[in-house]
């Protein structure tokens, strides 16, 4: 039983905490009302009449508190339905990060397990690319936990007159690492960034710039964006 997260998660996590919100925000106004049903041999996520190709990335026993990367499911074991969660697996192997590469983790030392499930969800999303997770209630006591794989769900792009609401709101996610929250936003987009020792700045689509400032502890303090002439 674990009650808190490494610093190694933490940090992986920081990383996509800005644009993994603002792409959970597009996933979620995407996908239509209705019950949803899948076919893992087909790797088929249906909801209402929306049909996406998914990866099962693991699942959350409510009762147990316990948290199963979908890698390990005796019965998808092998499967491509858990290919993407095989990826995380090797990624939490190559970088130290034991919640990433452990079969099964019992959540039931945390404050909040659910939401501890739920960050494992979103860090899986965030280390694969994905364009958001599914999580959905599968009957009884199980949860399962889905990445889409597909173009027909939008991509959250970056802009300049969200971004500081953007930056923002991923340094609140967590809370852990507010530089780590930028850098992994501009890193995922692809744009070119500077490191100071206060700030982080960076150039965006369509000849805008961004500084992002930090108070003496670390924090998140200011977001300028300026238009270049």
């Amino acid at each position: 039983m674990i009650s808190e997260f490494s610093d190694a998660f933490l940090l992986e996590a920081e990383r996509h905490a800005a644009w993994g919100a603002a792409q959970l925000e597009v996933l979620t106004g995407f996908l239509p009302d209705g019950p949803w049903s899948a076919d893992l041999a087909a790797c088929a996520y249906r909801q209402g009449e929306l049909i996406l190709r998914v990866a099962v990335l693991g699942t959350y026993d409510t009762a147990e508190r316990t948290w199963m990367w979908g890698w390990a499911n005796p019965g998808l074991r092998g499967t491509e339905v858990v290919a993407a969660a095989v990826a995380v697996e090797r990624y939490g192997q190559a970088h130290g990060i034991a919640e990433l590469s452990e079969d099964t983790l019992d959540l039931s030392g945390f404050t909040d397990p659910r939401r501890a499930a739920e960050m494992l969800a979103f860090t899986g999303m965030g280390i694969t690319g994905a364009p958001g997770y599914i999580g959905v209630s599968a009957g009884g006591d199980t949860r399962v936990y889905f990445l889409p794989d597909d173009a027909q769900v939008p991509r959250a792009a970056p802009d300049p007159v969200t971004l500081p609401r953007v930056l923002l709101t991923g340094a609140g996610l967590i809370g852990f690492s507010a530089r780590h929250v930028v850098g992994g936003y501009f890193d995922h987009h692809g744009l070119p960034q500077r490191a100071a020792p206060d700030r982080i700045t960076a150039d965006l689509p369509g000849g805008s710039a961004a500084e992002v400032h930090f108070d003496e502890i670390g924090r998140l303090a200011k977001v300028e964006v300026t238009a270049t002439p």
